[in-house]
């Protein structure tokens, strides 16, 4: 049955991979239609041909391997020194082996002088190759709102889950009391497990955040008003200072780091708690922002994943993942003993975050990237911009095809990271609990 569910949760992640590829490529494909660049192709995957149709002038299909996809546009790049024009394919794999004038050279046809990519204004450029990522992104906003105001997040609640018998300080590297340590106040107040905490010295709480702030905050006497069993009970607690673990603007711990402050003593449940459009938004908001710095960190996850690899180092939860290891995280969602509500929930999510990636890695300004053909696109703007403002004659269509032997450097370093996690991924995939 176990190996039944992980196929299953591996289809399904499977599923929502094409889908977010054929999402992401709808995006150029509407968009070159609607400024009248002609679009051959239109495919999800790479390799064989597993399906296609024609209809109009383009032809739909699915390939072999669910990787990627690609529309193929005319006129991708100005023509050369020859005159000759070209198409050129949106995928940033059969860029690598395309040639960047030639390759697709007898795909041209009588009319296509009018119909060419590189001929559209910067402006429609950029919307025909931001349209892509922005797809990705606008299905991730609406699985995570989605998902965060119906289901819920998982976060700390005001409901105690243990009560401590004693004080100890963070640092102290135990769990167990010894003598001459102080009772905790929650216990001498007669906290028990269970209890919901719904004030704090007549102020209402509703959330851990909050809570954990009054805490911290008080030194001294202090009413605890808490529901058990149904009924509210006011408990009188006498907080005292004791080192605890710093938290972030957040409200996140912040590891290694440790201040000051009130101290009760307990440890708060963990829940599913459905979030309001503003929370959700707030936590859409951090997300995106550290999917930026994950995004940036990669060059330093390098030698863990090596390690991990070939070594016998440890993967760690934030390691970089591929499809292989996303799919197989996928897998194991269906796999856990948990409702299946919340089983939805996780491969939502995850869904969602591979979208989020996908939208922030094709916005980096490197070709064969999305962001490479924006930012050439936007750099032919700047420069005919300054000679209208100088007088100068027009400096014509930024030849983006120049940037090509860096793209293979590019393409070629992607290649080899690629590599890498997916064999990190086989070896050493990480795992969920």
């Amino acid at each position: 049955m176990t190996t039944l569910m992980m196929i299953l949760g591996i289809v399904v992640f499977v599923i929502g991979l094409l889908f977010s590829i054929a999402w992401h490529e709808l995006g150029h494909l509407s968009t070159a239609k609607l400024f009248g660049i002609r679009v051959p192709q239109y495919m999800v995957g790479f390799g064989p041909t597993i399906f296609s149709r024609k209809k109009g002038e383009t032809e739909y299909g699915i390939k072999a391997i669910p990787l990627g996809g690609y529309i193929r546009m005319i006129g991708m790049f100005p023509p050369g020194p020859d005159g000759k024009l070209e198409a050129r394919s949106t995928s940033p794999w059969r860029g690598m082996i395309e040639d960047a004038r030639s390759a697709a050279f007898e795909e041209l046809k009588p009319g296509d002088e009018t119909r060419l990519f590189y001929t559209r204004k910067p402006w429609k450029r950029v919307i025909v190759m931001f349209a892509g990522p922005f797809m990705n992104l606008i299905l991730a906003v609406a699985i995570f709102l989605g998902v965060l105001m119906t289901f819920g997040w998982n976060e700390q609640t005001t409901t105690v889950s243990k009560v401590s018998d004693c004080v100890i300080a963070q640092t102290a590297n135990r769990t167990t009391c010894e003598k001459g340590d102080k009772p905790a106040p929650a216990k001498a107040a007669g906290l028990q497990a269970g209890d919901k905490i719904v004030a704090f010295d007549g102020t209402a709480v509703n959330d851990w955040g909050t809570l954990q702030t009054k805490i911290r905050e008080t030194i001294g006497p202090a009413t605890i008003t808490v529901e058990r069993d149904g009924v509210r009970k006011d408990l009188k607690a006498d907080l005292i200072k004791n080192q605890v673990t710093k938290t972030d603007d957040d409200g996140a711990y912040v590891e290694g780091s440790y201040v000051y402050a009130g101290f009760l003593g307990f440890t708060p449940a963990s829940g599913i708690v459905q979030q309001s459009f503003g929370d959700s938004v707030h936590r859409m908001g951090d997300m995106m922002q550290n999917g930026v710095k994950s995004l940036i960190a990669l060059p330093s996850k390098v030698p863990d994943l090596w390690n991990a690899a070939f070594g016998d180092g440890e993967r760690k939860q934030d390691s970089p993942m591929g499809v292989v290891g996303a799919a197989r995280v996928g897998g194991e969602v269906f796999t856990l003993d948990i409702p299946p509500e919340n089983q939805i929930a996780m491969m939502l999510f995850l869904v969602a975050g591979f979208n989020l990636s996908l939208f922030l890695f094709n916005m980096l300004p490197l070709l064969p990237l999305d962001g490479g053909h924006i930012a050439g696109a936007l750099w032919e703007s700047v420069r005919r911009g300054f000679a209208r403002l100088l007088k100068r004659p027009d400096p014509g269509p930024f030849d983006v095809a120049k940037l090509m032997p860096v793209a293979y450097v590019v393409a070629g370093i992607f290649v080899c990271f690629t590599i890498l996690v997916l064999i990190a991924d086989v070896v050493n995939p990480v795992r969920i609990s």
